[in-house]
């Protein structure tokens, strides 16, 4: 009774002594640390891990000096020590977030300009996860250690550790590939945290990169998830590789008549008077011609991607509104003659007179593979300059088409 009744006396001056310890150092770089980053960073996040080592720590030296013989003894040093190495492994993983902490500060990711800082970002915190990782398996090591069969079982295992990894290897395959492919997309600059992409299809941006997954925020805040592999493995569009500024298209559809000169100039107003553009790119060009229909298309230039989408539309809906107002006979238009039939008749007979002597002048213009001209040396070009006419006029090696009468009735 006297030796358990000093070592509960030992471990109460030593917790205590501990605790008084550890908060007036905690007060003091408290105050030095509204001068240093690093000091507050310190006090805010090492406080707890520090105290709690601290004070097992004290209670194992009280114990083991200053206490005697009593029940469990044994026990109780061997419970200590697995505490204090958890201790000390929760310390140094929060000393290491503290030094990632600083060097991330230094690094704003909210100016324009934040290419490197989103890719030290996106480094440090792959680095935490791997430092998080391998403190805990370290630790769980050294504690399992710490039991005397474990370390009897250690030999064993280690004697027979090339077959167990390969089954390891072989069990894990899918996870250690997505593991080593979080590593390549941290230190391959391929993707950053931050960095806007289109992957199966979505435009978003990449919330989240860990060794397993990545966290896509598609824009209207869904997330898609998917493998660190999937990125190694397909394309993707990454809008911000190099720079988050874009360019965008904006197509309508308006009837030949329409004037493109006024278009641009409208293009060029509705850009200068927005502070959605850039100042780089605005440009409007005639991109088809066909169908009874001119295209316009406008390129414009945005500073990202969520700015060129707002200019897209508010140059479609600028350019949409000044045609309805200003030039309505410029919209779309199908066009068709309406004869009555003698007109219609007149216009048949003079279509089955045949080619007129202008056209049969003109006729090699309308010929691309035979007449004068360059015309007979494309057709060998294409149709091989061995190719000779059979004897019933059909060129070499096209098969004969068989005639086949209609059955009569």
């Amino acid at each position: 009774m006297t030796s358990l009744l000093s070592a509960l006396l030992a471990v109460a001056v030593a917790a205590g002594a501990a605790i008084v310890i550890v908060e007036t150092l905690h007060r003091v770089l408290q105050r030095l640390g509204r001068r240093s980053q690093l000091l507050c960073d310190l006090t805010t996040t090492a406080h707890r891990p520090f105290l709690a080592t601290a004070t097992v720590f004290a209670v194992q030296v009280a114990v083991r000096g200053f206490a005697g013989d009593f029940p469990a003894r044994g026990g109780v040093l061997h419970t200590l020590v697995i505490l204090v190495i958890v201790a000390g492994a929760w310390l140094i993983g929060a000393l290491l977030l503290v030094v990632e902490d600083v060097a991330l500060a230094k690094w704003r990711v909210d100016v324009p300009d934040n290419m490197k800082a989103r890719r030290l970002k996106t480094q440090v915190q792959m680095l935490r996860r791997v430092t998080v990782a391998a403190i805990v398996v370290i630790t769980l090591g050294v504690v399992l250690m710490t039991f005397p069969a474990v370390r009897t079982l250690g030999a064993s295992v280690l004697a027979s550790a090339g077959l167990f990894s390969v089954i390891a290897a072989l069990a894990a395959q899918s996870t250690l590939g997505n593991v080593f492919a979080g590593l390549q997309l941290a230190f391959s600059d391929a993707v950053r945290i931050d960095d806007v992409v289109v992957v199966e299809g979505e435009w978003g941006r990449i919330e989240d990169l860990t060794l397993t997954y990545v966290a896509v925020q598609i824009w209207d805040d869904r997330r898609l998830i998917l493998p660190t592999s999937y990125f190694t493995t397909k394309p993707f569009q990454n809008w911000t590789r190099t720079g988050s500024a874009v360019l965008g298209t904006a197509e309508i559809d308006v009837d030949w008549s329409a004037p493109v000169e006024s278009l641009r100039a409208e293009l060029r107003a509705v850009c200068e008077g927005t502070e959605l553009w850039d100042g780089r790119v605005c440009v409007l060009q005639v991109t088809e011609a066909v169908g009874g229909m001119i295209r316009l298309r406008a390129l414009v230039s945005a500073q990202d991607a969520g700015s060129l989408w707002d200019l897209r539309c508010l140059v479609r809906e600028r350019l949409v509104t000044w045609v309805f107002e200003h030039r309505r006979d410029s919209l779309p238009r199908v066009r068709a003659d309406v004869l009555d039939g003698n007109a219609a008749a007149s216009l048949f007979r003079g279509r089955r007179g045949g080619l007129t002597r202008h056209d049969a002048e003109a006729v090699d213009d309308a010929r691309v593979f035979s007449g004068t001209g360059d015309g007979d040396e494309r057709a060998a070009t294409f149709s091989g300059p061995d190719e000779k006419a059979s004897g019933d006029g059909r060129p070499a090696g096209e098969p004969e088409v068989p005639v086949v009468s209609a059955p009569s009735r």
